[in-house]
């Protein structure tokens, strides 16, 4: 003889049974992109790290949120562990961005003008302490997401606080090397940077992360 169960046992059994199924199946998938983020962090710190000193080329390009081609730059990076490096961006709209790891100057030889500043420490505030500074904080800071296609790398990462100035934020490797940053500010606009002649841990001289104010020049105290 078959039994038919009441439908009020479906309604307190089967129910309550479906939505713990859920819940668990809801929960073992944010503990999956929780380990996801974790090994993306790691992997991202290796890589960082591991470039004590580096120097590069770069092409820079920023466009509007419709694609409006804003700005195209090019010149030369040079980083070195912690927090110090030399952003030289070559005429016709040259600026000099030097930082000693504590000290920032930016110098714009057109305007005669260097504004000093001291340094934000938070990688959600300065994108070239991802390259220059202590990335042990990565994953306080950033979600991360990876995409491993092999020889390229791709890395996401998103601040996990709203004062930031990006609201996204991804970084290419290539053969373990960075091959390009791209940037999206809260206004829309993208600016994606990639490197050329990339080299890994070069003698670097130190005093080049000491700017000395050229004479003339209006000097402005942030």
């Amino acid at each position: 003889m078959r039994h038919t169960l009441p439908r009020t046992y479906h309604h307190l059994v089967v129910k309550p049974l479906l939505t713990a199924l859920a819940v668990a199946v809801g929960s073992f998938a944010t503990l999956a992109q929780a380990d996801g983020q974790a090994e993306a962090a790691a992997e991202l710190n290796r890589l960082l790290s591991k470039a004590e000193t580096l120097s590069a080329d770069f092409s820079q390009m920023t466009r509007s949120a419709n694609g409006t081609n804003l700005q195209e730059t090019k010149g030369e990076v040079t980083l070195q562990r912690p927090g110090k490096f030399v952003w030289h961006t070559a005429p016709p709209l040259e600026q000099v961005l030097v930082s000693d790891g504590e000290q920032i100057w930016l110098y714009d030889p057109d305007l005669m003008q260097v504004t000093v500043q001291q340094m934000d420490p938070r990688l959600t505030h300065t994108p070239a302490l991802l390259l220059s500074g202590d990335v042990s904080t990565l994953a306080e800071n950033f979600e991360i997401y990876l995409e491993d296609s092999g020889s390229v790398m791709d890395f996401t990462l998103t601040p996990k606080a709203s004062d930031t100035m990006f609201e996204e934020l991804r970084l290419s490797f290539w053969d373990g090397r960075i091959n390009d940053m791209q940037l999206n500010d809260p206004i829309g606009q993208r600016t994606n940077i990639l490197f050329s002649n990339v080299q890994i841990n070069p003698e670097i001289d130190a005093d080049m992360f000491t700017f000395d104010i050229p004479d003339g020049v209006d000097v402005i105290s942030e």
